[in-house]
Formats: C-alpha cells, sequence, structure tokens
C-alpha cells in the first residue's frame, strides 16, 4: 500500500480536486488532505469500508469516462448511508495498489470475532484511540480514558488492581503483550466461565465426553454429536496440545459460543435450505418500492447506487421508471417530481453486473411494464431471474428454480381482449384506509376506465406500449384487481395485481382467509401509499400474515419494516425467496390471520428467552465524550395480531461494555411459522426516548435453541463486531 498518494477526488464532471491519500501507521485509518492548502480534509477508518469497485462503477466515473480509462478509476463505497468516494489514480499501477491494498485490510472482517486476527485487531485499534501521545505505552491515565471510551464506568481502585496486575514490567505503563492481557482481564467473561465449570470435572477442560454431554443437553444437537463435538474442537481450540488430546479449553469453549456455531441463528438455514421447485406464488419474495432512489419521493436523488445496494442485500424485485429524456434516450426517475435522473442505460448496465451476484444464482421474479398516467413513461418492476425467456411455461406456473438466471418483465400484454378490458394502472396514491380524500376519489375513477368506458387518454395509452415490450411479458401479465370472486373466475396464475397498502389492509380486515386463498395460486404486489413522500415504510408483516408475495419496502429508509425485511430473508442463502407455510400454499386452507385457531397444525408454542449479559456495545451515535451507556434489552414479537407483543429487561447503569442482565422472558406463539423475533438493545433515558444502540432480527423458525450469542446490527443493518448479546433459548409445545 502506497503512502502520501496524490490522487483527484471527484464529486461531479466538474469538481475534480487533487488530494493527497494516505494510510496510518496504524494500517486502520486512511486520512487525506488537499495538495493546495496541505489541510488535512478528512479520516476514516478501515472498518468503515464496504467494498471498492474497480473502473467506471458510479455515475460520476462514468461521466467521465472519455476523459479517463478505467484502469485509473476506483470507488471506495462505505457501510450505511455515508456517500462513496470517486477516486482517479495518476496511473493505473497506482489503482491497482490502492484497490489491492484496501481489499486485503477489509477481507478479514468477515468473519466477526471469532478469527483470532480480528481480535487483535480489535485490542490494536483500543490500542491506538487510548494512546493519547502515541509513545506506544499506554499510563493509567490513558487506562482510565481507555474504558470510558470502550463504554466502562469502572471503579477506579479495581481498574487499578487490573493495570497492576497486568503490568509485568512494573514500569507503571503497558505496552505490548501487557496490554493483551490487561484486555483479557477486562473482558472476562464469568456468566461462560460458570456454564464452562458446570460441565468440566476439573474446571479447566471439557473433555470429548463433556462437551458432548453440553451439546445434547444445553445445545439440544441431537445428530452426528459426537462428529460435531470434534469438529468444534479442531476448529476453536487455540491450543495444539489441548486439541491432540481431544479436549475443549475455557478459551475454545468462548470461541465456539461466538462462532457461527454458537450463532442463535441455525448455520443450516444460512444456506439454501428449502424447497425451490414450488410455484412462485408459494413464496415471499424480498422486494424494494422505487429501487432507484436513495432519499425522498420528491426531490431525492436518483442513483444506481440504490439497486446495487438493494440487489447486494437479497433484493429480487426492482423498479425502473423510464420517462422520455433528450435525443429519444430514456431516463429513471420519478416521473411528475423533482427527483435527480439517470440513464436507463446505466441501470441496465448495472442490473447486468450485480443482478446474480448475491446469493443462489439469482432465483427471480417478474417486472412490470405500463404507459403512465399520462402516456409519457414507462414503468417496470423487475423481479429477478435473467433475461427475458418466451419458453418459460406459464402453465403450471414456473418455479424459482426453473426461473435461475431469468429476469422477468411485469407488464401489460396487446391484442388480447382481457388486455382490452384493462385499467391504465392501478397505482395512485392512497391517503387513508376509509379510502376518503381527493385522491381517493381519482384512484376510484380510474379504476373505472376501460371497464365499459373508453377514453382519448387510454387509447393513447395502449398505442404507447410497445410491441416488443409486450411480447418481453411472458409471465406476470398486469391486471387491475377487482375483487377475489372476479379474480377466480377471470384471472390466471400467471397474471398479477398490485394493491396500495391501506387497499390491502382493508382487505386484510374484510376478507383475511379469501386474500390468504387468492394469494395461494396468484402474485400480489403491495406498494407504499403515495403519501410517504418522505420514503417512509408500512409494516410489512401485516401483508406477509395474508400470504402477498411481493412486499415493495423502500430499502433507503433505516427502520424496524426494513429490520423485518432483512431478518425473513437473511435465510435461504439470502436468495430473496422464502417458502411460505404449508398451510398458505393451499387454494382450499382455512386459514385466517385474524383467527389463529384456524391454522392447521400442532397447538401453540412457547418461547423462553433468558438475557443473561451484553458484551462491548457501542456507544449512541453523537454521544458526548465520557457518556457510557444504559443499555436495555427488548425482545419484540412481529406476527400475526395474537402473537404481537414484546418485552424489555430492566436498565443497567453506565454499563455498555460487560452488562449482565440474568432476566427471563416468556412469549406463547398460535403460528410461529409467520413470526419473526427482534431483539432491540436501547440507551434507558428516564427524561426523553431512550437511543438505539443495536438489534437483530430472524424468523422463529431459524432460532437454534441453548446457549446462544446475538451479534447485533446497526440501524443501517450493518454487523458491530464484536458488540453481541448472550442469552438461553427454550422452546417448549
Amino acid at each position: 500500500m502506497q503512502q502520501g498518494t496524490l490522487m483527484r477526488k471527484v464529486k461531479s464532471k466538474s469538481w475534480k480536486k487533487q488530494r493527497y491519500f494516505k494510510l496510518q501507521e496504524d494500517c486502520m485509518t486512511i486520512w487525506y488532505q488537499s495538495k493546495r492548502t496541505g489541510k488535512t480534509e478528512s479520516a476514516f477508518s478501515i472498518s468503515d469500508v464496504e467494498t471498492v469497485r474497480e473502473g467506471h462503477q458510479s455515475e460520476v466515473l462514468q461521466s467521465l469516462a472519455e476523459e479517463f480509462p478505467p484502469e485509473r478509476c476506483f470507488t471506495i463505497v462505505f457501510y450505511g448511508r455515508r456517500g462513496n468516494l470517486d477516486l482517479i489514480a495518476s496511473s493505473a499501477e497506482e489503482a491497482q495498489c490502492w484497490v489491492q491494498g484496501l481489499r486485503q485490510l477489509i477481507e478479514p472482517r468477515s468473519f466477526p470475532l471469532t478469527s483470532a486476527l480480528v481480535s487483535c485487531t480489535w485490542i490494536r485499534d483500543w490500542f491506538q484511540k487510548a494512546d493519547k501521545n502515541k509513545d506506544g505505552r499506554m499510563n493509567f491515565k490513558e487506562v482510565q480514558r481507555l474504558l470510558k471510551m470502550m463504554n466502562v464506568d469502572m471503579n477506579e481502585d479495581h481498574a487499578l488492581r487490573l493495570f497492576q496486575a497486568a503490568d509485568k514490567s512494573e514500569s507503571g505503563t503497558l505496552e505490548g503483550e501487557e496490554f493483551v492481557l490487561f484486555y483479557k482481564a477486562l473482558t472476562q467473561r464469568e456468566e461462560v466461565l460458570s456454564l464452562f465449570q458446570d460441565f468440566s470435572e476439573d474446571g479447566k477442560k471439557l473433555t470429548l465426553l463433556e462437551l458432548v454431554d453440553f451439546l445434547r443437553e444445553e445445545q439440544l444437537e441431537v445428530e452426528r454429536t459426537e462428529e460435531l463435538a470434534m469438529e468444534l474442537i479442531d476448529k476453536y481450540e487455540p491450543s495444539e496440545t489441548a486439541r491432540a488430546r481431544h479436549v475443549l479449553s475455557a478459551d475454545g469453549f468462548l470461541m465456539y459460543l461466538c462462532s457461527p456455531e454458537g450463532s442463535i441463528f441455525n448455520p443450516q438455514h444460512r444456506a439454501l435450505w428449502q424447497d425451490m421447485s414450488q410455484p412462485l406464488c408459494h413464496y415471499f419474495i424480498s422486494s424494494s418500492h422505487n429501487t432507484y432512489l436513495i432519499e425522498d419521493q420528491l426531490r431525492g436523488q436518483s442513483s444506481i447506487e440504490g439497486y446495487i445496494r438493494a440487489l447486494k442485500r437479497g433484493c429480487r424485485c426492482l423498479e425502473v421508471d423510464c420517462w422520455d429524456g433528450p435525443n429519444g434516450e430514456p431516463m429513471v426517475y420519478h416521473g411528475h417530481t423533482f427527483t435527480s435522473k439517470i440513464p436507463f442505460r446505466e441501470v441496465v448496465s448495472t442490473l447486468g453486473k450485480y443482478a446474480f451476484k448475491v446469493g443462489h444464482p439469482s432465483l427471480g421474479a417478474g417486472c412490470r411494464g405500463w404507459p403512465s398516467a399520462g402516456g409519457r413513461g414507462t414503468r417496470q418492476t423487475w423481479l429477478q431471474f435473467g433475461a427475458a425467456d418466451p419458453k418459460v411455461p406459464t402453465s403450471p406456473p414456473p418455479t424459482p428454480q426453473e426461473l435461475k438466471h431469468k429476469i422477468l418483465l411485469k407488464g401489460k400484454k396487446i391484442g388480447r381482449l382481457e388486455d382490452t378490458l384493462d385499467g391504465p394502472g392501478d397505482e395512485v396514491p392512497d391517503v387513508s384506509d376509509d379510502d376518503n380524500g381527493a385522491e381517493a376519489e381519482e384512484e376510484r375513477r380510474r379504476a373505472k376506465v376501460g371497464g365499459t368506458q373508453q377514453c382519448p387518454a387510454l387509447q393513447k395509452d395502449r398505442e404507447s406500449l410497445a410491441q416488443a415490450l409486450s411480447d418481453c411479458v411472458v409471465y406476470c401479465k398486469n391486471v387491475s384487481f377487482r375483487g377475489f370472486q372476479e379474480a377466480r373466475s377471470h384471472s390466471r396464475p400467471s397474471e398479477i395485481s398490485s394493491l396500495a397498502e391501506a387497499k390491502a389492509r382493508k382487505l386484510i380486515r374484510d376478507a383475511g382467509n379469501e386474500f390468504v386463498r387468492h394469494n395461494a395460486w396468484q402474485l400480489t404486489r403491495i406498494y407504499p401509499s403515495g403519501m410517504r413522500t418522505d420514503s417512509s415504510n408500512y409494516n410489512p408483516q401485516e401483508m406477509w400474515n395474508v400470504g402477498c408475495q411481493i412486499v415493495a419496502l423502500n430499502f433507503q429508509t433505516a427502520g424496524t419494516e426494513m429490520d423485518l425485511c432483512d431478518g425473513l430473508f437473511s435465510q435461504n442463502g439470502r436468495c430473496g425467496y422464502v417458502l411460505k407455510p404449508h398451510f398458505m400454499r393451499d387454494e382450499e386452507t382455512l386459514f385466517n390471520p385474524s383467527d389463529p385457531s384456524s391454522r392447521e397444525g400442532p397447538g401453540p408454542v412457547t418461547l423462553t428467552i433468558q438475557v443473561i449479559s451484553g458484551q462491548q456495545l457501542p456507544k449512541v451515535a453523537n454521544s458526548k465524550d465520557g457518556a457510557v451507556i444504559d443499555p436495555l434489552v427488548r425482545v419484540e414479537i412481529h406476527g400475526v395480531p395474537a402473537d404481537q407483543a414484546h418485552q424489555e429487561t430492566k436498565y443497567i447503569e453506565n454499563n455498555g461494555f460487560n452488562p449482565r442482565w440474568d432476566e427471563m422472558l416468556q412469549f406463547q406463539l398460535h403460528v410461529p411459522e409467520l413470526a419473526l423475533v427482534r431483539f432491540v438493545v436501547e440507551d434507558y433515558d428516564k427524561t426523553s426516548r431512550n437511543d438505539f444502540v443495536g438489534q437483530f432480527t430472524l424468523a422463529f423458525a431459524n432460532i437454534k435453541p441453548g446457549y446462544r450469542h446475538i451479534h447485533l446490527l446497526s440501524k443501517d443493518g450493518i454487523s458491530i463486531p464484536p458488540s453481541s448479546l448472550f442469552v438461553h433459548i427454550r422452546i417448549t409445545e
């Protein structure tokens, strides 16, 4: 990695400034300064970098393609909402040096907490932050400062005892291995050590048989337990001598509990584990709304970043709003608003690069293409699969397995009677659940168009639909929804309807069982109300409760709704498809989410969660220096109305480093197949709203019982190692 490299930082076609970039000695921080003034402008941590893209892979660099070759260009992509950093090196060799160097630095983070390398990096990072005078040693005053930084409000006498015990050289400072000793003493896990000693006869090691007992009795591992015990020792025991004797030390035991095998998320469900040969309508499908927007719906920025981020997050249904642009080139933006525009060709190019990179080789599902009300635009929803293929079967309906590596277009068809009877599209703003207001009246008026009435605008829309686009629609033909009876009598499984959230909510209330039956044989798409101009989201759970497959959310907006979406689709290889429960795939089902007793199958289950402890919880964003959080844990159940619940622990005062709760929470689940469990850590505040610290959400079906760690995520769904919760899970019928 070169240091003090002069490169161009680019923000637009006209804004190109030369800056010196340098990797700091800690190999964790990069700063850059102005060439002209020599003033340091900014710095960022390697831990903030998600990935590095080579070439013209941003709108800005694409606009400069004729001026600078791709070999000299690269983009640094940050986690969360921080903007990307577009750079142009002075040579291709220099660009490669930075690209490869950055990738080597960020790749070890892909295996959080359990890797010794990551642990060392974490310790070194704290040392660098606390070593204020940069002399490579840490005195007690610096240690006290470190404890505040690490969210610890420790008694001074106790801190001094730990410091003196680690100061083997008796120099009054800690350096190198001494700081590692101090850190290990600070992070001693008494609750884990106590559990270890419960199963260890001598209190120093677990023999193979003792480990097998623990796995069977506490972790409820019933298959190939002895083989699993051997694998865990070989994988997580740091001592070669212990490995040779087939025993597990306390350090190895902790490493196992912090590993993927010790996670609350069943590791077998991380991979593709569900049947992918069922009809498309039998799956929940990860779906986004107005994918090109990365801000609000009226004046926000349109960017190919929206597509890249959604696809990398496992999204399989994307939207592309195409409108006439200059010189006949189509542009993508939110029509009739002030959002910025991006060329359609850039969107298609981006989809070609990223559509099938994530999870299962891009299982997909459809697109919609229909003329807008004004006849100037064509909106398309892409349900990921590959290239439009006339050979895709429509009867029986295709399966995700058959549609691998294809892209389906959801749209209208030309030349058939039922297309003539369809309206110009049913996606218009809703203002309320009871359909009051001018916009709702406009929706009703538009729904009538195309029945027995004809109008010039409709004829113009029909004429503007290109035959070539119509021919691409071989599945997911768009039709207006006119009731469940009408659909049952006149619609086909190859057709799809779109409903605004308020309309869907009303159908759930009035005809829950009919809605579930409808979704057992035909696709339904739900989209946000037009009143959500701030890109907020509705609750997707109530839509999943009736089996709606394509529940489109604003991926750019963090919050509980996106946590639920990420939680549901984090399973099954993150392919973006989750098989619906068996009682939601039967066209004659009696299930109604408002009546849990209508569910076929065993009775309710009881979920018991002992919240034991937390480890190295992050500070609240923008908190004051020296502030230490007062953490509490809330567990939320999201599912059918009867299962909706939440409970929380007491708060622990002034300890975000190793808080201990030891509290029991219990929930009864009537329809566990639809339940999502969300763990939330908050900083308690008695005078105002609690502050968010971290969360983790998963489907109940993916929970692994026993003693488990929960590795927390940020508000944007980003891993924040080594922050975690330690819990004990029991599930009983």
